[in-house]
């Protein structure tokens, strides 16, 4: 589905002043630190709302996001391509989790581009072949089984391949709004799990969803890592609390739009890069 109806502007979202990096007495002032930190002069080229991923394209790079749905109505519903950026950033911030979708991959647009990963020290996974012959990475989930060892460990968001931990951790346990698997809590749990964890895994959804700022408070005393195509990787993210950012930045923007387009989240490593950018040593 293609972001191309009109409508007058972004004025159903609720915005307040940009704060100074640090400021943290309201949750809004994260999503205002990231939207004000992009230049007012960027337009947007191209929007696609997909099935399981969504890409905007601007003047600066594409960016993608989880598909979200759920929330508040969806009320904007005008034609992006040809608006600043940063305006169409500002719906990051929308309860509507489908305007937010848009929002979050307008944030990844401007932050998620190799020039400005490199130079906050980005560590680029390597690809290598399989026995199959089709490219093979290691996740972050494999990065860390051996740090997570005998530790206390919880996930947001039931990612793939998680049970990898559940092998080595004391403990796992799976914030999940839809639990399905034995290793699923509901998420409201958070409250009571999360300020007694060693690590702590939360996928870039809970930007979307307006969840991370409370889940990085509760999760202070942990070694906290945000991961998925949905989070933005900006230094912003080490003052909240966050001690590693594992995202994706796009590298061939038209084959991410096929896999966009086509809903097939399994081209989706073949269009984008994964990379890390860790805590700067104080």
């Amino acid at each position: 589905m293609s972001c191309h109806d009109h409508t007058d502007g972004i004025k159903h979202i609720r915005t307040i002043g940009i704060a100074l990096p640090g400021e943290r007495d309201t949750p809004w002032k994260l999503y205002d630190h990231l939207i004000g930190k992009i230049p007012e002069d960027i337009e947007v080229k191209d929007c696609c709302l997909g099935t399981h991923l969504s890409c905007l394209e601007a003047e600066c790079g594409m960016g993608v996001s989880f598909t979200t749905s759920g929330g508040a109505p969806r009320l904007f519903t005008g034609d992006v391509v040809g608006m600043k950026l940063r305006d169409v950033a500002k719906l990051a911030k929308s309860w509507s989790f489908i305007e937010a979708t848009m929002g979050v991959a307008a944030l990844n647009a401007y932050y998620a581009q190799a020039g400005r990963l490199d130079a906050l020290g980005a560590i680029w996974e390597e690809y290598a072949l399989a026995a199959d012959g089709k490219p093979h990475r290691s996740d972050i989930f494999e990065i860390y089984r051996d740090r997570v060892a005998n530790k206390s460990v919880t996930v947001v968001g039931h990612f793939p391949h998680v049970d990898r931990l559940a092998e080595v951790a004391s403990g796992l346990t799976v914030l999940e709004r839809n639990c399905t698997d034995p290793l699923d809590v509901p998420d409201p749990a958070c409250e009571y799990i999360l300020p007694g964890q060693d690590y702590v895994f939360i996928t870039g959804v809970t930007i979307i969803n307006k969840t991370a700022p409370r889940l990085l408070d509760l999760a202070e005393n942990a070694h906290t890592v945000m991961l998925g195509p949905s989070v933005v990787p900006s230094e912003i993210l080490f003052s909240w609390g966050v001690d590693t950012i594992a995202g994706s930045s796009v590298v061939d923007p038209e084959r991410t739009r096929r896999c966009v387009e086509q809903g097939a989240g399994m081209m989706f490593g073949q269009g984008v890069r994964m990379f890390r950018l860790e805590r700067p040593e104080s």
